[in-house]
């Protein structure tokens, strides 16, 4: 079923595909666990069930219903069969606590939140909104869903929120449909086909497209609760999945796992997702026996997606000729002060052939950016007058490069390269070349304010094994690095702590910079070519000035 096919029946939504497969083949399974599982006749009943719970409660077009489960068939369920209600559906993290929490219950306006037994108290003391258990197994059938149609909003999904507090972005029907069966034909999705899915259901990869593409071709997704690399294999083989999804670190984790005979043996035809590390990338596919790596890149909000199906290694993919015309990319350089580039004619400078620059996609109509619920928000994320007077385009505010075929490389976060020196700083750069020093097992990177000196300075958070020695570790670092981007410090820690996407809590690391007395993890400073252990005295010296770094 092709994407185009969404704009021929307006108001045809994923829950009524899933439902007229439950007719024709309602005991094929469609979502798995150990909690519970549900064929597709037994979705559909629970599509139903939420359906009528939010038509007796009076909840219907445009009312929004905040989500708080842990991953379960039953989380699907819910969103699919309240937003065919007419609900919007806000997939809150459950790791959430205090004013985040109460935070992204009150951008989301939703004044009722489905939440778990173990989440019930956070969400009460929140104080944003009534709570309520899951509805009631329901013996009827599902009802007619009424002036529901593609354009109207879905879910609303929350960024990572690298700065501040979370962003709700604003997911349509067509969007999560565009989601759904984009992938479905570039992963090939047939009914034979099981997905084994360990990442969190209130993400759009792991609550939507995870599922959804499956589902929509008739196929099954395997919902584990969290991700455990000890446990991986195992699940896959017991549920003899034919695919999986990873984001982030995920794959690294398991590369860290001792090796095991049946390391390779698995029915897997391929591995979908973003955040595939390139240092790491041949090793993964060599001792998994991975079919296929399909590696891509996208932004819940965003206006296009790139995807590397048999392009090169540590590519996020390109987008194919044939599709040019409908996503327009662009890569834009940024002057001294990180703003867009412009000029003399007012617009924006491209980068050239494999230099760095922020992506950036074109807005052609309302359709392709939804936006956030916050108007202020919306209006930062998108760019006017960039080639043409009055042109509108998306800000990713990722910096990519692109070669000469097309294929687009990711190089950092904007709010994650820094400069010193006079140099831009790539933390992910720094990162990848660190991890391949003997002893470390995870390198975070950073920038860190120094007085008295221009930019920032370069740290490493490095969780370490025996093998680690600091002694070589400045020789062995500047063989791969030009001196401008080794960094300054490091903090040697037990463990690298990350979020439930597996992406490192710089935030965190950066606060704390380079004080040895910010916490029990060792700190070490380069000084005269090699690293020092910092102490109170030294730390102070660096801060009046009388170390020069």
């Amino acid at each position: 079923m092709a994407t185009a096919s969404i704009e021929q029946h307006p108001q045809r939504l994923l829950a009524d595909i899933i439902l007229a497969r439950a007719e024709s083949h309602g005991a094929d399974p469609a979502l798995l666990s150990d909690r519970e599982s549900f064929n597709f006749s037994d979705l559909a009943i629970r599509i139903g069930t939420y359906q009528v719970w939010a038509n007796a409660n009076g909840l219907g077009k445009g009312d929004t219903v905040a989500l708080m489960m842990a991953n379960r068939p039953d989380y699907v369920a819910a969103w699919l069969g309240l937003s065919r209600a007419g609900v919007i559906v806000a997939l809150i993290n459950t790791s959430l606590r205090g004013e985040s929490l109460a935070h992204a219950i009150r951008v989301s306006t939703a004044k009722r939140v489905i939440a778990d037994e173990e989440f019930r108290d956070h969400v009460a003391l929140s104080g944003e909104a009534v709570v309520i258990n899951a509805p009631p197994q329901s013996n009827g059938g599902v009802p007619p869903s009424e002036n529901v149609a593609i354009s109207d909003r879905a879910l609303l999904i929350y960024t990572s929120g690298t700065t501040g507090l979370p962003k709700a972005s604003v997911v349509s029907h067509r969007r999560v449909l565009n989601w759904a069966l984009w992938f479905q034909g570039l992963l090939g999705n047939s009914e034979t086909d099981r997905i084994y899915n360990c990442l969190p259901l209130y993400h759009s990869v792991g609550g939507v497209v995870a599922v959804a593409a499956t589902l929509a071709a008739g196929g099954s997704t395997v919902i584990a609760v969290k991700f455990s690399a000890s446990n991986f294999w195992n699940d896959i083989r017991r549920w003899q999945c034919t695919q999986f999804q990873y984001i982030g670190e995920l794959c690294r984790y398991l590369l860290a796992q001792p090796p095991s005979d049946l390391d390779g043996v698995h029915n897997l035809r391929l591995a979908v997702g973003n955040g595939l590390r390139p240092d790491i990338w041949p090793e993964f596919v060599k001792r998994f026996r991975i079919p296929q790596i399909v590696e891509f890149y996208a932004a819940t909000e965003g206006t296009f997606s790139l995807y590397n199906v048999q392009g090169p290694v540590g590519s996020i993919g390109k987008i194919p000729s044939f599709l040019r015309h409908r996503f327009k990319v662009a890569l834009i350089k940024h002057d001294e002060t990180g703003e867009p580039q412009r000029g003399g004619d007012g617009h924006c400078v491209s980068a050239a052939v494999n230099e760095p620059g922020e992506a950036i996609g074109l807005i052609a109509n309302p359709t392709q950016f939804e936006g956030y619920t916050d108007i202020a928000e919306t209006n930062r994320k998108v760019l006017g007058n960039v080639f043409e007077t009055g042109d509108t385009w998306f800000r990713t505010g990722d910096m990519m490069r692109a070669d000469k075929a097309g294929n687009y490389f990711f190089v950092d976060r904007m709010g994650d390269t820094f400069r010193w020196k006079g140099e831009n700083v790539s933390t992910l750069e720094v990162a990848n070349a660190l991890s391949k020093i003997p002893g470390v097992k995870d390198a975070v990177v950073y920038g860190v304010s120094i007085p008295k000196a221009d930019g920032k300075a370069g740290m490493a958070s490095l969780e370490v094994n025996e093998n680690f020695r600091v002694e070589s570790f400045a020789s062995d670092i500047k063989a791969s690095l030009p001196n401008y981007a080794v960094p300054l410090f490091l903090r040697l820690s037990g463990k690298t702590q990350v979020t439930e996407t597996f992406k490192h809590k710089k935030n965190e690391l950066a606060a704390a910079g380079f004080d040895p007395a910010a916490d029990s993890d060792p700190v070490y400073v380069l000084l005269k070519g090699s690293y020092r252990k910092l102490d109170d005295v030294i730390y102070q010296q660096i801060l009046s000035g009388e170390i020069r770094l």
